[in-house]
Protein backbone atom coordinates (compact mmCIF):
# COMPACT_ATOMS: atom_id res chain seq x y z
CA UNK A 1 0.00 0.00 0.00
CA UNK A 2 0.83 3.88 -0.48
CA UNK A 3 0.02 6.66 1.00
CA UNK A 4 -1.47 9.28 -1.22
CA UNK A 5 0.42 12.46 -1.03
CA UNK A 6 -1.65 15.58 -0.08
CA UNK A 7 -1.10 18.66 -1.96
CA UNK A 8 1.62 21.06 0.56
CA UNK A 9 -0.18 22.70 3.35
CA UNK A 10 -3.22 20.65 2.81
CA UNK A 11 -5.21 18.75 5.60
CA UNK A 12 -4.35 15.61 4.11
CA UNK A 13 -0.45 16.75 3.97
CA UNK A 14 -0.71 17.75 7.50
CA UNK A 15 -2.53 14.04 8.88
CA UNK A 16 0.54 12.58 6.57
CA UNK A 17 3.18 14.47 8.59
CA UNK A 18 1.58 13.80 11.98
CA UNK A 19 1.04 9.79 11.05
CA UNK A 20 4.62 9.69 9.90
CA UNK A 21 5.93 11.14 13.61
CA UNK A 22 3.60 8.63 15.09
CA UNK A 23 5.06 6.00 13.55
CA UNK A 24 8.58 6.89 13.80
CA UNK A 25 8.45 7.42 17.55
CA UNK A 26 7.30 3.72 17.42
CA UNK A 27 9.88 2.22 15.96
CA UNK A 28 12.10 4.70 18.02
CA UNK A 29 11.15 3.33 20.97
CA UNK A 30 9.87 -0.03 20.58
CA UNK A 31 6.62 0.54 22.53
CA UNK A 32 4.93 3.13 24.34
CA UNK A 33 2.09 4.49 25.58
CA UNK A 34 0.07 7.36 23.97
CA UNK A 35 0.44 9.72 26.40
CA UNK A 36 4.52 9.27 25.58
CA UNK A 37 3.69 9.49 22.23
CA UNK A 38 2.06 12.56 22.71
CA UNK A 39 5.45 13.94 24.04
CA UNK A 40 7.77 12.74 21.74
CA UNK A 41 5.75 13.86 18.91
CA UNK A 42 4.07 17.14 20.49
CA UNK A 43 1.01 16.12 18.87
CA UNK A 44 -2.12 16.60 21.06
CA UNK A 45 -3.23 13.37 22.85
CA UNK A 46 -6.41 13.26 21.25
CA UNK A 47 -4.71 13.74 17.47
CA UNK A 48 -2.56 11.06 18.45
CA UNK A 49 -5.92 8.33 19.77
CA UNK A 50 -7.17 9.15 15.67
CA UNK A 51 -4.08 8.64 14.43
CA UNK A 52 -3.38 5.21 16.34
CA UNK A 53 -6.97 4.41 15.46
CA UNK A 54 -6.14 4.36 11.93
CA UNK A 55 -2.93 2.81 12.52
CA UNK A 56 -4.54 0.21 13.98
CA UNK A 57 -6.89 -0.48 10.98
CA UNK A 58 -4.30 -0.56 8.51
CA UNK A 59 -2.10 -3.08 9.86
CA UNK A 60 0.46 -1.07 10.96
CA UNK A 61 0.83 -1.20 14.46
CA UNK A 62 -0.91 -2.89 17.17
CA UNK A 63 -1.88 -2.27 20.68
CA UNK A 64 -1.86 -3.89 23.96
CA UNK A 65 -2.47 -2.75 28.21
CA UNK A 66 0.43 -1.87 30.04
CA UNK A 67 0.82 0.08 33.59
CA UNK A 68 2.65 3.21 34.15
CA UNK A 69 2.92 4.54 37.46
CA UNK A 70 0.57 2.36 38.69
CA UNK A 71 -1.87 3.46 36.58
CA UNK A 72 -3.49 1.00 32.93
CA UNK A 73 -2.77 2.64 30.11
CA UNK A 74 -2.85 1.95 26.01
CA UNK A 75 0.93 0.50 25.20
CA UNK A 76 1.45 1.00 21.23
CA UNK A 77 3.98 -0.88 19.24
CA UNK A 78 4.52 -2.21 15.82
CA UNK A 79 2.89 -5.17 14.48
CA UNK A 80 5.27 -8.25 14.14
CA UNK A 81 7.30 -8.87 11.05
CA UNK A 82 9.36 -12.19 10.23
CA UNK A 83 11.98 -10.10 10.37
CA UNK A 84 14.55 -10.50 13.14
CA UNK A 85 17.25 -7.83 14.68
CA UNK A 86 20.70 -9.17 15.93
CA UNK A 87 22.70 -7.50 18.91
CA UNK A 88 26.10 -8.42 20.26
CA UNK A 89 28.25 -7.65 22.56
CA UNK A 90 31.76 -8.53 22.82
CA UNK A 91 33.76 -7.13 25.99
CA UNK A 92 36.83 -7.71 27.77
CA UNK A 93 35.52 -10.80 29.74
CA UNK A 94 32.51 -11.75 28.62
CA UNK A 95 30.51 -11.50 25.15
CA UNK A 96 26.49 -11.76 24.62
CA UNK A 97 24.54 -11.99 21.58
CA UNK A 98 20.63 -11.29 21.65
CA UNK A 99 18.11 -11.85 19.00
CA UNK A 100 14.90 -9.25 19.09
CA UNK A 101 11.90 -9.04 16.97
CA UNK A 102 10.86 -5.46 14.98
CA UNK A 103 9.17 -4.41 18.58
CA UNK A 104 12.58 -4.67 20.03
CA UNK A 105 11.26 -7.52 22.23
CA UNK A 106 13.82 -9.69 22.71
CA UNK A 107 12.75 -13.80 22.14
CA UNK A 108 16.35 -14.92 22.28
CA UNK A 109 19.82 -14.07 24.05
CA UNK A 110 22.82 -15.82 25.22
CA UNK A 111 26.17 -14.66 26.90
CA UNK A 112 29.42 -16.29 28.00
CA UNK A 113 32.61 -15.69 29.22
CA UNK A 114 35.90 -14.87 27.67
CA UNK A 115 39.43 -15.48 28.98
CA UNK A 116 41.68 -12.17 29.24
CA UNK A 117 43.44 -12.86 26.17
CA UNK A 118 40.96 -14.36 24.29
CA UNK A 119 41.60 -14.34 20.30
CA UNK A 120 39.45 -12.19 17.78
CA UNK A 121 39.50 -15.09 15.37
CA UNK A 122 38.25 -17.51 17.65
CA UNK A 123 35.52 -15.35 19.62
CA UNK A 124 34.17 -13.88 16.33
CA UNK A 125 33.68 -17.56 14.88
CA UNK A 126 31.79 -18.61 18.21
CA UNK A 127 29.39 -15.29 17.58
CA UNK A 128 28.65 -16.02 14.35
CA UNK A 129 27.96 -19.85 15.48
CA UNK A 130 25.88 -18.50 17.84
CA UNK A 131 23.69 -16.46 16.18
CA UNK A 132 22.48 -19.01 13.49
CA UNK A 133 21.80 -20.77 16.96
CA UNK A 134 19.62 -19.08 18.07
CA UNK A 135 17.69 -17.69 15.02
CA UNK A 136 17.22 -21.54 14.38
CA UNK A 137 15.74 -21.84 17.79
CA UNK A 138 12.84 -19.24 17.24
CA UNK A 139 12.80 -21.36 14.20
CA UNK A 140 13.88 -18.96 11.48
CA UNK A 141 17.04 -19.18 9.90
CA UNK A 142 19.89 -16.08 8.97
CA UNK A 143 18.09 -15.14 5.68
CA UNK A 144 15.58 -13.82 8.00
CA UNK A 145 17.60 -11.55 9.92
CA UNK A 146 17.46 -7.76 9.02
CA UNK A 147 20.15 -6.61 11.18
CA UNK A 148 23.57 -7.15 13.29
CA UNK A 149 24.78 -4.77 15.35
CA UNK A 150 27.59 -5.38 17.78
CA UNK A 151 29.08 -3.04 20.41
CA UNK A 152 32.46 -2.80 20.88
CA UNK A 153 35.08 -1.52 23.91
CA UNK A 154 36.46 0.64 21.46
CA UNK A 155 35.48 4.00 19.31
CA UNK A 156 35.72 5.15 15.74
CA UNK A 157 39.12 7.48 15.58
CA UNK A 158 40.91 5.70 18.51
CA UNK A 159 41.80 2.36 16.76
CA UNK A 160 44.99 2.21 19.44
CA UNK A 161 42.87 2.50 22.40
CA UNK A 162 40.90 -0.35 22.03
CA UNK A 163 39.28 -2.21 25.23
CA UNK A 164 40.66 -5.38 23.41
CA UNK A 165 44.31 -6.00 23.27
CA UNK A 166 45.00 -7.72 20.07
CA UNK A 167 42.10 -6.38 18.44
CA UNK A 168 43.24 -3.24 17.13
CA UNK A 169 43.34 -3.35 13.50
CA UNK A 170 40.97 -5.99 13.16
CA UNK A 171 37.60 -5.19 10.83
CA UNK A 172 35.09 -6.87 13.35
CA UNK A 173 32.21 -5.89 10.58
CA UNK A 174 34.37 -7.25 7.66
CA UNK A 175 34.62 -10.25 9.25
CA UNK A 176 31.17 -10.90 11.03
CA UNK A 177 29.99 -9.91 7.44
CA UNK A 178 31.74 -13.15 5.83
CA UNK A 179 30.59 -14.97 8.73
CA UNK A 180 27.08 -14.61 8.37
CA UNK A 181 26.56 -12.71 4.78
CA UNK A 182 24.70 -9.74 6.44
CA UNK A 183 25.52 -6.50 6.69
CA UNK A 184 27.26 -5.15 10.63
CA UNK A 185 26.76 -1.95 12.11
CA UNK A 186 29.91 -1.64 14.85
CA UNK A 187 29.57 1.02 17.68
CA UNK A 188 31.31 1.22 20.52
CA UNK A 189 29.53 -0.09 24.44
CA UNK A 190 29.15 3.33 25.47
CA UNK A 191 26.83 4.84 22.72
CA UNK A 192 25.03 1.34 22.46
CA UNK A 193 24.14 1.54 26.18
CA UNK A 194 23.38 5.38 25.84
CA UNK A 195 20.59 5.05 22.77
CA UNK A 196 19.33 1.84 24.96
CA UNK A 197 18.89 4.04 28.08
CA UNK A 198 17.43 6.62 25.75
CA UNK A 199 15.00 4.38 24.37
CA UNK A 200 14.30 2.16 27.19
CA UNK A 201 15.97 3.44 30.65
CA UNK A 202 16.92 6.14 32.56
CA UNK A 203 17.53 8.41 29.95
CA UNK A 204 14.02 8.17 28.54
CA UNK A 205 12.74 11.38 27.23
CA UNK A 206 15.91 13.37 28.60
CA UNK A 207 17.26 15.30 25.67
CA UNK A 208 20.88 16.55 26.89
CA UNK A 209 22.26 13.67 28.72
CA UNK A 210 25.63 12.21 29.67
CA UNK A 211 26.20 8.22 30.06
CA UNK A 212 29.44 7.12 31.89
CA UNK A 213 30.31 2.96 31.65
CA UNK A 214 32.68 2.32 34.04
CA UNK A 215 33.99 -0.91 33.52
CA UNK A 216 37.12 -2.48 33.03
CA UNK A 217 37.76 0.81 31.68
CA UNK A 218 35.73 4.25 31.46
CA UNK A 219 34.18 5.94 28.34
CA UNK A 220 31.11 7.78 27.68
CA UNK A 221 28.24 9.43 25.08
CA UNK A 222 26.73 12.13 24.84
CA UNK A 223 23.26 12.67 23.89
CA UNK A 224 21.95 15.72 22.32
CA UNK A 225 18.19 16.37 21.32
CA UNK A 226 18.00 12.53 22.53
CA UNK A 227 20.88 11.41 19.56
CA UNK A 228 24.17 10.27 20.10
CA UNK A 229 26.71 13.11 19.57
CA UNK A 230 29.85 11.78 18.23
CA UNK A 231 31.62 14.81 17.28
CA UNK A 232 34.79 15.08 15.22
CA UNK A 233 36.47 11.60 14.44
CA UNK A 234 33.84 9.79 16.80
CA UNK A 235 35.98 11.32 20.12
CA UNK A 236 33.28 13.24 21.94
CA UNK A 237 32.62 11.47 25.27
CA UNK A 238 35.71 9.65 25.31
CA UNK A 239 35.97 10.42 29.02
CA UNK A 240 38.02 7.44 29.45
CA UNK A 241 40.98 9.58 27.61
CA UNK A 242 40.74 13.64 29.61
CA UNK A 243 43.75 13.77 31.33
CA UNK A 244 43.49 13.58 35.14
CA UNK A 245 47.54 12.97 36.15
CA UNK A 246 50.30 15.13 34.87
CA UNK A 247 52.78 12.93 35.26
CA UNK A 248 50.93 9.68 34.77
CA UNK A 249 51.76 6.18 32.90
CA UNK A 250 51.63 6.27 28.97
CA UNK A 251 47.90 5.42 27.71
CA UNK A 252 47.44 3.24 25.01
CA UNK A 253 46.26 6.19 22.92
CA UNK A 254 49.54 7.38 23.38
CA UNK A 255 48.60 10.32 25.55
CA UNK A 256 50.08 10.30 29.66
CA UNK A 257 48.14 10.45 32.50
CA UNK A 258 44.20 9.43 30.59
CA UNK A 259 41.64 8.78 33.46
CA UNK A 260 42.18 4.73 31.71
CA UNK A 261 45.04 4.64 33.31
CA UNK A 262 44.25 5.60 36.55
CA UNK A 263 40.77 3.69 36.93
CA UNK A 264 40.98 0.33 35.95
CA UNK A 265 40.12 -3.24 37.10
CA UNK A 266 43.74 -4.24 36.89
CA UNK A 267 44.72 -1.29 39.05
CA UNK A 268 42.07 -2.23 41.83
CA UNK A 269 42.86 -5.26 41.63
CA UNK A 270 46.43 -4.50 42.48
CA UNK A 271 45.19 -2.25 45.22
CA UNK A 272 43.29 -5.17 46.63
CA UNK A 273 46.07 -7.79 45.63
CA UNK A 274 47.91 -7.96 49.30
CA UNK A 275 44.91 -8.13 51.56
CA UNK A 276 42.31 -10.16 49.30
CA UNK A 277 44.40 -12.06 46.95
CA UNK A 278 43.50 -12.17 42.91
CA UNK A 279 40.14 -10.76 42.47
CA UNK A 280 38.36 -10.13 39.17
CA UNK A 281 36.06 -7.18 38.63
CA UNK A 282 32.80 -8.44 39.52
CA UNK A 283 34.22 -10.34 42.56
CA UNK A 284 35.02 -6.74 43.51
CA UNK A 285 31.97 -5.27 42.88
CA UNK A 286 29.71 -8.12 44.54
CA UNK A 287 32.18 -7.76 47.68
CA UNK A 288 31.45 -3.99 47.77
CA UNK A 289 27.83 -4.09 47.45
CA UNK A 290 28.55 -7.13 50.51
CA UNK A 291 30.02 -4.52 52.56
CA UNK A 292 33.28 -5.61 52.28
CA UNK A 293 35.41 -2.61 53.90
CA UNK A 294 39.00 -3.21 51.29
CA UNK A 295 36.27 -3.59 47.88
CA UNK A 296 34.15 -0.74 49.38
CA UNK A 297 37.46 1.91 49.54
CA UNK A 298 38.82 0.65 46.42
CA UNK A 299 35.29 1.20 44.30
CA UNK A 300 34.54 4.73 46.22
CA UNK A 301 37.72 5.72 45.28
CA UNK A 302 37.86 5.15 41.47
CA UNK A 303 34.29 6.32 41.30
CA UNK A 304 35.88 9.92 43.01
CA UNK A 305 38.32 10.20 40.37
CA UNK A 306 35.56 9.33 37.43
CA UNK A 307 33.37 11.85 39.40
CA UNK A 308 35.81 14.78 38.79
CA UNK A 309 36.07 14.15 35.39
CA UNK A 310 32.08 14.17 34.96
CA UNK A 311 31.70 17.28 36.93
CA UNK A 312 34.31 18.91 34.37
CA UNK A 313 32.13 17.71 31.13
CA UNK A 314 28.82 18.42 33.05
CA UNK A 315 30.39 22.16 33.21
CA UNK A 316 30.65 22.00 29.33
CA UNK A 317 27.72 19.57 28.46
CA UNK A 318 25.22 21.07 31.06
CA UNK A 319 23.30 17.67 31.37
CA UNK A 320 19.76 17.03 32.65
CA UNK A 321 20.77 13.38 33.50
CA UNK A 322 23.62 11.67 34.37
CA UNK A 323 23.65 7.97 33.96
CA UNK A 324 25.95 5.25 35.12
CA UNK A 325 26.36 2.21 33.38
CA UNK A 326 28.99 -0.69 33.35
CA UNK A 327 29.81 -3.47 35.95
CA UNK A 328 30.94 -0.50 38.32
CA UNK A 329 27.26 0.69 38.35
CA UNK A 330 26.57 -2.84 39.70
CA UNK A 331 27.98 -1.58 43.05
CA UNK A 332 25.23 0.57 43.23
CA UNK A 333 25.74 3.75 45.83
CA UNK A 334 29.00 2.39 46.78
CA UNK A 335 30.17 3.72 42.97
CA UNK A 336 27.46 6.39 42.61
CA UNK A 337 27.62 8.94 45.34
CA UNK A 338 31.13 9.87 45.01
CA UNK A 339 29.79 11.20 41.62
CA UNK A 340 26.77 12.24 43.05
CA UNK A 341 29.19 14.15 45.74
CA UNK A 342 31.74 15.81 42.74
CA UNK A 343 28.94 17.07 41.01
CA UNK A 344 26.66 18.86 44.19
CA UNK A 345 30.69 20.33 45.36
CA UNK A 346 30.17 22.53 41.97
CA UNK A 347 28.09 25.14 42.78
CA UNK A 348 26.06 25.51 39.32
CA UNK A 349 25.76 21.82 38.98
CA UNK A 350 24.28 21.26 42.79
CA UNK A 351 20.51 20.89 41.80
CA UNK A 352 20.35 20.82 38.51
CA UNK A 353 21.65 17.02 37.31
CA UNK A 354 20.23 13.97 38.25
CA UNK A 355 22.53 10.99 38.70
CA UNK A 356 20.62 7.61 37.86
CA UNK A 357 22.25 4.12 37.54
CA UNK A 358 21.45 2.34 34.10
CA UNK A 359 17.81 0.84 33.89
CA UNK A 360 18.40 -1.38 31.30
CA UNK A 361 19.13 -4.96 31.11
CA UNK A 362 22.20 -5.96 27.89
CA UNK A 363 21.95 -2.51 27.61
CA UNK A 364 25.07 -2.80 24.61
CA UNK A 365 23.85 -5.44 22.56
CA UNK A 366 20.10 -3.74 22.74
CA UNK A 367 21.55 -0.45 21.56
CA UNK A 368 23.67 -1.90 18.63
CA UNK A 369 20.54 -3.99 17.73
CA UNK A 370 18.51 -0.89 17.79
CA UNK A 371 21.54 1.10 15.84
CA UNK A 372 21.65 -1.72 13.40
CA UNK A 373 17.71 -1.64 12.84
CA UNK A 374 17.67 1.83 12.65
CA UNK A 375 20.53 1.84 9.68
CA UNK A 376 18.50 -0.93 7.44
CA UNK A 377 15.12 0.08 8.55
CA UNK A 378 13.08 1.77 5.62
CA UNK A 379 9.98 4.34 6.69
CA UNK A 380 6.75 2.60 7.26
CA UNK A 381 5.39 5.36 5.74
CA UNK A 382 5.26 4.15 2.67
CA UNK A 383 1.95 2.00 3.48
CA UNK A 384 -1.32 3.70 3.13
CA UNK A 385 -3.07 4.79 6.33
Amino acid sequence: MSIGMGAPGSQASLREANSGRIVEAVKLYGKITQVELAAATGLSPATVSNIVKQLLAAGIVQTSITTRSGRRAQQVSLVRSSELSVGVHIGRRAAEVIVADASYSVNARQSFPLPADHRHDTTLDRIALLVAELTEQLGASLDDVDAVGVALPARTGLPAAAGLPGWEDVRVEAVLERRLRRGILVTSEAEAAAVAESRYGSLRGVTTGLLVRASHNVDGCILLEGLPHRGVGGIAGALGHVRVDASGPICRCGARGCLNTVVTSDAMAEDLRVSHGPMGLRAIVAAARAGDPGCRQVVADAAAVVGGVVADAAMLLGPECVTIAGELAAAGDVFCDPIREALASRPLLSRAIVVRESECQDPEARGALALAHDAVSPSLMTQEV
